[in-house]
């Protein structure tokens, strides 16, 4: 017994010891889950937004480590040209692979009608989870076929959304409205306030005498009014959260590369803001439940670094 161990010692050993290319394919693919599955997810958005999909995020994925970057130099997203959403974007994940980064979660509706398609085409052996609104599982649920949507004009424009209506929402009518200045009531913090509601009105009581029954939200920031939204449209009227489905994504896309982190009881959280760093470590508590020191980055010649 004790020189049958030893000669399985010493065959781990040599095996170790031998260069990648000597090296048993299946010993060598181990050995790059496990290197994989110690880095970090990226996760990022124009500001605080993409914390909604962070939180479902720490949820279903908690032992993972995470690095969220919120592009608040910018924000809204919204208006901005999809060629400088497409640079920010680029910028923002090269900036999040340097870090150590294995998967990029674009936690932004915006972000990721103007520039998914060209990141995965730029960045080919990095997986990407984007954002879309949940037309498919809002056609599926609707008792009236009428469904309303909150997004950005980007968000509407682009031909991710076009195609989702195609293919998921024949013979549903469907009510949109862009909800101009929501944003930016939530990036300050401003989740319940009368200049909040009466955006969120004007918004959904057209959509409400329409008989619309169920209402898609195209932007991560707009989970954090649901409550303020349920008190407008009543409980008869259900309200979409795209982050838990993310989430869920996020955990099938690390599962099939057995990237999953299941060695630590809790992962860490590593925050970066391209904008005032106060802004950002603010807002945590409210809206994620956690705290955390928020790094400075900046932006010089559509690249970042750490200020």
């Amino acid at each position: 017994m004790i020189v049958g161990s030893l000669q399985i010692h010493l065959h781990i050993d040599a095996i170790e010891c031998l260069p990648n290319a000597n090296r048993p394919r299946d010993t060598i693919d181990a050995m790059q889950m496990a290197v994989m599955s110690n880095k970090p997810i990226g996760i990022f958005d124009s500001g605080v937004g993409g914390l909604s999909v962070l939180r479902a995020m720490r949820t279903l994925l908690p032992t993972e480590d995470m690095l969220y970057l919120a592009d608040q130099a910018h924000i809204p997203y919204g208006p901005r040209q999809k060629a400088d959403i497409r640079a920010f974007a680029h910028g923002i994940t090269e900036y999040l692979l340097a870090q150590g980064a294995k998967l990029i979660v674009v936690a932004c509706n915006t972000a990721s009608a103007a520039a998914l398609h060209d990141l995965r085409a730029h960045f080919p052996e990095t997986p990407f989870v984007g954002m879309e609104p949940a037309l498919k599982p809002a056609a599926a649920l609707t008792k009236t076929g009428r469904v309303g949507v909150l997004a950005t004009p980007t968000t509407f424009a682009g031909d991710m959304y076009t195609s989702l209506v195609d293919r998921f929402a024949q013979g549903i009518q469907i009510y949109q409205n862009t909800c101009p200045g929501l944003v930016e009531q939530i990036e300050r913090g401003e989740l319940d306030t009368p200049v909040t509601r009466a955006i969120l009105e004007a918004a959904l009581h057209p959509m409400l005498a329409e008989a619309v029954d169920t209402v898609v939200l195209g932007c991560t920031h707009y989970p954090f009014v649901i409550p303020l939204i349920q008190e407008i449209t009543g409980p008869d009227v259900h309200t979409i959260d795209p982050a838990p489905a993310i989430a869920r994504q996020t955990r099938r896309l690390l599962e099939e590369r057995g990237w999953l982190n299941a060695k630590q009881p809790s992962g860490e959280i590593t925050f970066f803001t391209s904008g005032a760093v106060a802004t950002l470590a603010v807002m945590l508590p409210a809206l994620l439940g956690e705290i955390g020191i928020v790094q400075q980055l900046c932006w010089v010649k559509s690249k970042l670094q750490t200020g």
